[in-house]
């Protein structure tokens, strides 16, 4: 990713660094971190990304943010299946572009930095076959996957509706 491609943000609260890069036109994040301490960081690859920047967590940040602290590690990176910004599912399947197209090179970049990944993007991801896509890429990582329990039709459940107490447990896809 080149500067003219990508809109990198930075900021700081205190002992926790965040970092996100977005699309030059706003209608994709490609990533967002948020780094409190030294050590191990845990990479969640959801769905799409929502309303939280390098500000502020959204709902689903939040509790990703909590859940990572909790399980000791001091950081946390945040990739999704698809790169675009949208409140709800629909908004999602409508768009002509959904992915974006600096979004896989923004996966393999985080890949390399994390020490876990959780697998978090839940029933839609399968929408123009990308969470098939984008698996293959994360097994090639040779990083351990997790899960938070699977739906139905066997995608990795959604942080945002998953107790705290359930653990994180290895995944083969």
């Amino acid at each position: 990713m080149t500067q003219p491609d990508v809109v990198i943000r930075r900021h700081r609260t205190g002992p926790v660094r965040s970092f996100a890069a977005y699309s030059p036109c706003e209608a994709y994040r490609y990533v967002l971190s948020r780094r409190w301490a030294a050590g191990p960081a845990l990479l969640y690859v959801m769905l799409n990304p929502s309303t939280a920047t390098e500000f502020a967590n959204d709902p689903t940040i939040e509790r990703c943010e909590r859940r990572a602290r909790a399980l000791g590690y001091a950081g946390l990176g945040v990739v999704n299946l698809f790169a675009y910004r949208a409140k709800r599912p629909e908004d999602l399947m409508r768009a002509e572009d959904p992915v974006g197209p600096l979004n896989e090179a923004a996966i393999r970049l985080a890949l390399r930095r994390a020490d876990g990944v959780l697998c978090a993007w839940g029933s839609h991801g399968s929408h123009r076959g990308q969470d098939a896509r984008l698996l293959s890429l994360l097994r090639q990582s040779g990083r351990p996957l997790l899960h938070l329990g699977l739906t139905k039709s066997g995608a990795p459940r959604h942080p945002l509706y998953v107790a705290y107490a359930r653990s994180p447990e290895a995944w083969t896809g």
